[in-house]
């Protein structure tokens, strides 16, 4: 075996020598191993069939046929069909004596160092584009590289920190202990990851999510560290965001409800332990709906800071102030001596909020009612205390607003016989212990009686007769005012069906509208109901209206009363001068009757300003072609101005009670138009 054939079986690189046709000839060793050909497989065969394209052989053909020599990187096949990547070179040679041109193939397969290289620069276009800051440390923790992101998070560039410390970055926040423990983590386990706090070049000390982690070599040797962090300012920003809108009131920047409870627990075990009073103050603003409804929910809202802000200027450092939503605040007085500083903080806000709001050059003026509970005299928990808090303040609300109301067990027991009441009036339909009766009505001129109003009544068999003063603000708080409500007008409706088969046909039922069940959306609709079910003629029935019922939502109001008044009732307004007292509506909506309240028509006899406003109201209403009910007649001499004024209906105990329907029908039999001369 000579020189050339050693080489040839024991080059690394694979060798193929082709004929002038580039046909294989011969394969070395390695260029078996690299294409799997044995020498019977490859004899003779065309060496365009390695190629994985036709194309880049042709190419390759024909400059060695123009300039005798080729290199480069190619894609072949292997013989069982698998692609790699070679790096190829041809040259032409002619042995001596032959006429014909030959070509030897020396080649690398070039697939492992492809991948790694397409790796390498995957990898490099990643750290390059990812938005986290990297930094490539040698064993000895000098910074071999970093990535873009570093350089804009950091404020270093590259140049400025190779072969440094990564200690530039800290921030003086981390004692000793912090890294001995963290760099015994990376030798214990490889690696560590928390947060840091570290300082860019800028002096700015920042918060960064960081992995370290140490690569070694397959002896186990650390080669590097590398380390991956982000800057978490933002999202520390939005924790803390978070962290206050948990325990705060977003609009007013108070303790919120959660908060509320928090404090107050550990506040009332403080008290509980060292035998220390605490006082509760529940704050609910006066007309604060009807300065949202007025001037719209952004005043509403500045209203609210303001009170706030007033609110922290009372109270001291050791108090809480919390908002529970709406217009309704809770202050919380800690380790009070006496009951006395708690009326006196009360007394100070009364006394701060009756001043007014400026709201964008708009004059406000509000009032706040107060609540005040005591531990341990007026509850041992958070919830009867705000409870008891509560019911002191409607207590103030009750008595007139603007002032305060300190909790007391006879609240207590008010509550408690309210609540049984409560659950009473809850099955007293089903039980028939609500009832009506009837107060007649006498027109003026011709002494007939005209109308009745009905009134209802409730016997309780326990409680007994309850006044409706009591029971329908309940029943209105409850909700249950709809159902009574609709029996009412039910009921009504169906007496006067009785009356006029009895020989009254031409009988007026006047029935009082509860404002809840007005505000209805169904409300038009249920009466049409009520009135096909008993089959009443609507033209006898009136429906009695109060100003405040329809004034807030005139508009609204106004749809209704004409969609009742196309059923055919007629329509009136009670008490008329004790509400919102405004004309301007007397043309708007489709009224039919005036009722003058019985506080003027009581005061006819005694005071002068009473006959002036009943006298005015009679010539008012008689312009607008209303007619005019006076109730509340209760002797000869108030019928008799009434009457000479010429008032159109009367109505009152001077001829007649309430009475019950079977003494209705007695008292119409033997009604003498005498009775009253």
């Amino acid at each position: 075996m000579n020189v050339s054939d050693i080489v040839f079986n024991h080059m690394q690189e694979g060798i193929i020598l082709l004929n002038k046709d580039f046909n294989i000839m011969s394969l070395n060793p390695a260029a078996k191993k690299i294409t799997l050909f044995k020498d019977e497989d490859a004899d003779g065969i065309d060496f365009a069939s390695l190629f994985n394209r036709m194309n880049d052989f042709l190419t390759i053909k024909y400059i060695l046929l123009e300039m005798g020599n080729w290199e480069g990187e190619v894609q072949k096949k292997r013989k069982n069909g698998e692609l790699y990547t070679e790096w190829m070179m041809i040259r032409t040679f002619t042995e001596e004596g032959a006429d014909d041109s030959q070509y030897i193939v020396i080649f690398n397969d070039y697939t492992q160092q492809k991948i790694s290289q397409n790796e390498k620069k995957l990898a490099e276009k990643v750290l390059e584009n990812t938005s986290e800051g990297v930094m490539i440390t040698d064993k000895n923790s000098r910074i071999i590289s970093v990535n873009p992101a570093f350089e804009i998070v950091t404020g270093y560039s590259n140049e400025e920190v190779v072969g440094k410390n990564p200690n530039i970055l800290q921030s003086g926040i981390h004692d000793v202990l912090f890294y001995k423990n963290m760099w015994e983590q990376i030798e214990d386990i490889g690696y560590w990851k928390g947060e840091i706090w570290n300082k860019r070049k800028s002096g700015e000390v920042f918060p960064e999510w960081i992995t370290i982690s140490s690569i070694k070599d397959d002896h186990g040797n650390i080669n590097n560290f590398v380390a991956v962090f982000t800057d978490i300012t933002d999202r520390k920003h939005a924790e803390d965001q978070l962290r206050y809108l948990a325990h705060h009131d977003s609009l007013t920047g108070v303790a919120n409800r959660y908060s509320l409870n928090k404090r107050l627990e550990g506040l009332l075990h403080t008290a509980q332990k060292y035998k220390q009073l605490l006082a509760i103050l529940f704050l609910d603003l006066d007309r604060f709906k009807q300065i949202n409804d007025t001037l719209g929910h952004n005043y509403g809202d500045m209203l609210l800071k303001n009170v706030s802000s007033r609110l922290k200027g009372i109270i001291k450092n050791k108090d809480m102030i919390a908002r529970l939503g709406g217009d309704e605040f809770v202050i919380v007085l800690p380790n009070i001596k006496h009951p006395k500083e708690a009326v006196h903080i009360a007394e100070g806000i009364i006394e701060a909020l009756s001043k007014s709001f400026l709201l964008n050059n708009q004059e406000v003026f509000v009032t706040t009612s107060i609540g005040i509970s005591l531990y341990p005299l007026d509850g041992n928990n958070i919830e009867s205390l705000l409870r008891n808090a509560d019911k002191a303040m409607y207590e103030a609300k009750y008595s007139g607003r603007n002032q305060y109301e300190l909790y007391h067990t006879e609240m207590h027991r008010n509550e408690s016989k309210k609540m049984i009441m409560e659950n009473n009036l809850r099955r007293a339909l089903e039980r028939n212990e609500i009832y009506l009766v009837y107060h007649p009505v006498m027109d003026a001129n011709t002494n007939e009686i005209v109308s009745v109003e009905a009134l209802v009544r409730w016997k309780q068999k326990q409680l007994g007769v309850i006044s409706p003063s009591e029971f329908i603000p309940l029943a209105e708080e409850s909700g249950l005012i709809i159902p009574i409500s609709e029996w009412i007008i039910q009921k009504a409706c169906e007496d006067l069906k009785m009356i006029h088969l009895q020989g009254k046909p031409k009988l007026r039922m006047s029935i009082n509208i509860s404002a809840i069940h007005f505000n209805q959306e169904n409300f038009v609709k249920s009466i049409d109901d009520i009135i096909q079910k008993t089959n009443v003629n609507p033209n006898y029935i009136n429906f009695e209206l109060t100003e405040s019922m329809i004034m807030p939502k005139a508009n609204e109001s106004v749809d209704k009363l004409v969609k009742l008044k196309q059923l055919g009732i007629k329509l009136s307004i009670d008490d008329f001068g004790t509400g919102y007292s405004s004309l301007s509506y007397l043309n708007r909506f489709p009224l039919d009757i005036l009722k003058i309240d019985k506080s003027f028509v009581s005061g006819l006899l005694n005071y002068k300003e009473d006959c002036s406003i009943v006298e005015a109201i009679i010539t008012m209403a008689h312009r607008l072609h209303l007619k005019v009910i006076a109730e509340g007649v209760e002797n000869k001499k108030q019928y008799e101005f009434l009457k000479k004024e010429n008032c159109d209906y009367i109505q009152g105990f001077y001829f007649s009670k309430p009475l019950p329907f079977h003494k209705l029908i007695t008292f119409f039999e033997s009604w003498d138009q005498e009775f009253i001369k």
